[in-house]
């Protein structure tokens, strides 16, 4: 009965990404959890991946609250350098 639940270290760290995303199902959770009672190194991958999901989505609402505009002296500059290039 266990033998269908025991996966590889590749195979958890695929569902351990799924699960971030929230696209694991309810096996695959099961799964991963059993893994990561056995194994230290991927319980540090979880932990790690989770600590860079989470900097990520810091850092894009930050540069989403950005207002990303040319100055007008900006845009007549790179109007006057296209025009140049025109030519």
């Amino acid at each position: 009965m266990f033998r269908n639940l025991k996966i590889t270290c590749d195979q958890a760290t695929t569902i351990c990404d799924k699960n971030q995303y929230s696209e694991a199902s309810i096996k695959d959770k099961i799964k991963l959890y059993i893994h990561l009672v056995a194994c230290r190194i991927c319980v540090k991958y979880t932990k790690q991946n989770t600590t860079l999901s989470n900097l990520y989505k810091g850092h894009s609402q930050y540069c989403k609250d950005l207002k990303h505009c040319l100055s007008e002296k900006d845009k007549e500059d790179l109007k006057a350098l296209l025009e140049k290039n025109k030519e």
